[in-house]
Parts: C-alpha cells; sequence; structure tokens
C-alpha cells in the first residue's frame, strides 16, 4: 500500500491571468481534476458583508444584496441566532421562528458563498462562517470540536482532540480538524489556529467597518488552494509549468515539509505540454465524452437531465449464454471502478442512477455493490449509495463540490441548443423555401432577393432544392441568391 502511495502526483499548469489546472494522479491515470478560469471569477467561500433585500414567508429565505448581480439565496437554518430580532420566539414544534419575524429588510449580514450562482439562480450563502487553514477549518459562531471521519485511529482522534483541549480555543469559536492533520504535533496545529484566529480578527474587524455591500474575505486562488487542501504526505512529486507558480508552491512546501523542497519540479520543456508529457492530456479528453470504454469492451454512457444524471452500462462484446454471467459480472465491476471515478472528474452533484446489466446472482449482486462503495470511498464529497433495485438500478446521491469542469468550459450546442439532437437538413431546407416563398410574396419584398442560412444548409438546398428557387425565380420574376452565415438557422 506504501509503494502505491508514493507514486501521487500533482501537477498545476497555469495560463496567467486566465486560467489554473490541477490534475492529481495515481500510479499515472488520472483521479482528481480541477478548473478554475478568471473569467467566470468563483465566488465560493469569498464573505461579503451584505444587506436583507427581502423575505419570501413561504419559502422561510431571505434574498441577500451582496454585491452581485443577482441576490443570494439564504434559507431558513443557515441563519446564525446572533442576527435575529430581539424577542424572537421559536413557534411549538418547529426547530427555527418565522423568518419574517426572525430578520427584517435592510438588515447588515455577513454571509459565506456556499454554492456559486449557476444560470438564473443566485448564490447559495450561509452565515455560519468558516475559514479553512491546512490543518484545521475555524467556524466562528459555532462552539465544536470536529475530527475528519477519514481519520479513523480512535488513538489519533483522541490525541488530535486532545492537542486542542490543551491549546484552549477561544470562547465562541470552533474547530474541524482536516485530514491533513493526522500524526502532526501540537506546535504545528498550534501555529495553524494562531493563523486563523489573526485572521478571523481581521474579517471581524473589516465587517464593523466597511460600507454595504462589500467584499470582507477573498478566497485564495486555485494554485494556491491545491497545495493548502491537496497536498498530502503521499504526494511524491509536484510538477509547475510556471515560473512565480512554482515559487509560491515551493514557499508553501518549504514551510510544510522543508525537507521535501526537492519534490517541486518546475516544467521548461516547451516543445511538449505539461499534460502531454505526462499522458494526462488524453485522459482529461474522456472527461468531456458522454461515453467512457471499459477495459473488456463495455462501455459507459453519461447522460444529465434535469433531475439526475443517468449511467447506462453496455455490455460491448458479451455473447452467449453461456459466458453472459461472468462477462456481465467482469464488466459491471469494471463500471463499479470507474463510475464513482468519473464522477469526482466531472464533480457530478445531486443524484445519480446507474443501470447495471442484469445479473440474477445474489453474491454478484453484493460483489457490484461493494465494489461502488470501496471505490467511492476515497471522494471528498460526502455521498449516500443505495442498493441494486430489483430492475439493476444504483441510486446515489452526490454532494457537489464546486464549480465542474464541464459546466465551466461547455455551452450547448448552436444547432440543437444543448437536446442533443436537431431537425434534419431536408426539413430545414423546406422550412426555409416556406419563409423564402412568404417573403417573396410580400409587396416590397427587394430586387434581387437575398436569404441568408447556414453554409451546410446553403449547399443542400442548392444541391437538392435548386429546381424550386428557379421556380420561385420565374414565378415573382426576381433573382435570388443564398447567403452563408456563420451562425446556423435557428428553426
Amino acid at each position: 500500500m506504501a509503494s502505491n502511495k508514493k507514486r501521487r502526483k500533482m501537477f498545476i499548469s497555469v495560463l496567467p491571468g486566465e486560467q489554473v489546472e490541477v490534475v492529481l494522479t495515481q500510479d499515472g491515470r488520472v483521479e482528481e481534476y480541477y478548473l478554475e478560469m478568471v473569467h467566470q471569477s468563483k465566488t465560493k467561500s469569498n464573505i461579503y458583508k451584505g444587506k436583507i433585500h427581502n423575505i419570501d414567508a413561504a419559502l422561510q429565505a431571505a434574498f441577500i444584496s451582496y454585491g452581485a448581480p443577482k441576490n443570494g439565496f439564504l434559507q431558513v437554518d443557515e441563519v446564525h441566532p446572533e442576527y435575529y430580532q430581539p424577542g424572537t420566539k421559536r413557534r411549538k414544534g418547529s426547530k427555527y421562528p418565522p423568518l419574517q419575524e426572525a430578520l427584517k429588510p435592510g438588515q447588515e449580514v455577513l454571509v459565506q458563498v456556499v454554492k456559486d450562482p449557476t444560470g438564473s439562480k443566485g448564490a447559495f450563502l450561509t452565515t455560519y462562517l468558516s475559514l479553512p487553514g491546512r490543518y484545521i477549518v475555524l467556524t466562528p459562531g459555532r462552539e465544536q470540536l470536529g475530527i475528519s471521519r477519514k481519520i479513523e485511529d480512535p488513538k489519533e482522534r483522541e490525541r488530535l482532540k486532545s492537542i486542542f483541549e490543551e491549546l484552549k480555543v477561544p470562547e465562541g469559536l470552533g474547530l474541524i480538524v482536516r485530514t491533513v492533520s493526522e500524526g502532526q504535533s501540537k506546535t504545528t496545529l498550534g501555529r495553524d489556529l494562531q493563523f486563523l484566529k489573526r485572521l478571523w480578527k481581521e474579517v471581524r474587524k473589516k465587517g464593523v467597518e466597511a460600507s454595504t455591500p462589500s467584499l470582507i474575505y477573498e478566497e485564495k486562488d486555485l494554485a494556491f488552494r491545491a497545495v493548502r487542501d491537496y497536498f498530502t504526505q503521499d504526494v511524491s512529486e509536484i510538477w509547475v509549468d510556471h515560473e512565480e507558480t512554482a515559487k509560491m508552491v515551493k514557499e508553501t512546501v518549504t514551510l510544510l515539509y522543508p525537507r521535501r523542497t526537492k519534490m517541486v519540479k518546475q516544467h521548461t520543456d516547451f516543445e511538449q505540454t505539461l499534460f502531454e508529457r505526462f499522458n494526462i492530456e488524453n485522459q482529461l479528453v474522456q472527461i468531456f465524452r458522454r461515453e467512457v470504454n471499459l477495459p473488456s469492451g463495455g462501455q459507459l454512457c453519461f447522460d444529465q437531465t434535469e433531475a439526475l444524471m443517468a449511467v447506462d452500462i453496455n455490455s460491448g462484446k458479451i455473447g452467449g449464454k453461456k459466458n453472459f454471467k461472468e462477462m456481465a459480472l467482469r464488466t459491471n465491476l469494471e463500471a463499479a471502478e470507474e463510475i464513482p471515478r468519473q464522477l469526482r472528474l466531472r464533480d457530478v452533484g445531486g443524484q445519480v442512477v446507474i443501470d447495471f446489466i442484469e445479473m440474477k446472482d445474489r453474491s454478484h449482486i453484493q460483489q457490484v455493490e461493494k465494489t461502488v462503495r470501496a471505490a467511492i470511498k476515497g471522494d471528498k464529497a460526502r455521498t449516500d449509495v443505495g442498493r441494486i433495485s430489483k430492475f439493476g438500478l444504483m441510486e446515489l446521491i452526490r454532494q457537489r463540490l464546486g464549480t465542474s469542469a464541464l459546466s465551466l468550459s461547455m455551452e450547448p450546442c448552436p444547432s440543437c441548443k444543448g437536446v442533443g439532437i436537431r431537425r434534419n437538413l431536408e426539413w430545414q431546407a423546406i422550412q426555409t423555401l416556406k419563409e423564402m416563398y412568404r417573403q417573396l410574396r410580400r409587396k416590397q419584398c427587394p430586387s434581387p432577393f437575398e436569404y441568408c442560412a447556414s453554409p451546410e444548409l446553403v449547399t443542400y438546398i442548392l444541391n437538392h432544392k435548386r429546381d424550386m428557387i428557379h421556380r420561385f425565380e420565374e414565378e415573382f420574376s426576381k433573382d435570388i441568391f443564398l447567403v452563408s452565415a456563420d451562425a446556423p438557422l435557428n428553426r
């Protein structure tokens, strides 16, 4: 196990002022991929001083004006009691008071972005703030001491608990101990706590003095967060293709692991990209494809709907009754290992439904279920996995960690408008001729008559409907010209 961990590597590719990409590999295989594009500025984890614009009693939510084009959304369970109006009381049988009584329009609040704005929806906000450090997360207003569930050793959990009890966290502050704290000394952990306490003091002071709305605390860029959040002891090398970023990474690593500074390496061979050099580029291409091939010849198909992500498993080379059971099991097991990896890489959030190849043997079903759970264990996102139903379907719910690379870099096809299919050229040609016929019959129709359409459609009409164009010219005594336009015909 230890030898495998030594083969874990981190790659940071930077286009200054435009984009940062971070890849983590295990034995050369891409396991995690993060993308940040500057023009699509990320606001998640930023803290703002905002003002309550209005309160929706039916939704039990407040809409907050915090400086973004769209107001943020603040649910009743994300409102800290310190913001309640004096004399606010909970209703019998309810955990929270009516929001319209607890808050008032115009009231100032410090809010943190939990989820970036998407589409027509504003950002999801909370007043329960958190400030992440290398080893701990500071949670002002929540006097808690939480330890990462991934630290499983009871003795280590007890050791960490006693350390923070000795460090005496000030009243009104809570802590969440991160996984990377495992094995760290009291001095190291205490240093991280002191840094976060100073940071919170600055945030609180600025929150009082700043005007409304304003940015109070801005989360670091992806290159810095990658080292802070994803660099662990099992990472043996960090490769960076940008000089300034490489220096920043080296300085950070020096603070964390003074004896491991040589692990930070700069890519300077510009005959090829960093990702091409380490065979990462070809693997990243798969993230953006609908289909993913499996070793035995099967295939995964990912289809995003409004409500869920559907994953279908195609059997590929399976044939014949004799070996169907064995091949079905093998393909399903390969899918059970690959699907959690793809969900991580694509950062799929919400409900996922997986349609496995039919299995009759209960032991085979349990084997596939066990494989899914084992493969999903390393996911940083919270995931709830169900069992395979009698119809061969498995449901799971996954927390979306951020803005996925797909949503940042993809857009709906202008031809099909995102549905995946479009009207065929014959139908488009007929509709074009119908519209031309309508315009030609107008009293003020110009001569000669020009009509714009996509290059593909113009070629089709000239090859298959030229006689119709000639008939129009004779009937209306006009010269007709079809003009190619870059934009496809939107019909």
